[in-house]
């Protein structure tokens, strides 16, 4: 065989391209599972939360057990009750109530003032 002198031989070139291909399939895999993870969050179904389920109770209390009940309204109204207006109403409520907490013998049914207290505060609370 003869050599030619012009012709160098074949050389090997360092190519790391292969394994940039590879990184960059793994950051997009890794994004790809960040934008599932944000998509499941945002659509999940959310919690109720503490507030949600006191707001509930108050909602559906039984008055036809008054002492029951207005340990129910004090009880829950007070963990519910944050902004001046909720708190100054509640406050309203509480003292009216009294008549109906810590005596043995309460009466059958709360008064018509009563009921529009407490309506209003239910209308004043702000629950998310």
């Amino acid at each position: 065989m003869i050599k030619i002198h012009d012709i160098k031989p074949i050389v090997e070139i360092p190519d790391i391209s292969i394994y940039l291909y590879y990184a960059m399939i793994f950051l997009l895999f890794l994004l790809g599972l960040f934008v599932l993870y944000i998509l499941y969050k945002f659509f999940r179904p959310k919690a109720k939360t503490q507030e949600k389920q006191w707001y509930e109770k108050l909602q559906n209390l039984d008055f036809t057990d008054v002492k029951q009940t207005a340990y129910d309204i004090s009880k829950y109204g007070r963990y519910l009750a944050k902004e001046e207006r909720s708190i100054h109403l509640f406050e309203e409520l509480s003292n009216s109530l009294l008549d109906y907490k810590y005596k043995k013998e309460v009466p059958k049914e709360f008064n018509n003032e009563i009921k529009a207290k407490y309506s209003i505060f239910m209308d004043s609370l702000d629950v998310r």
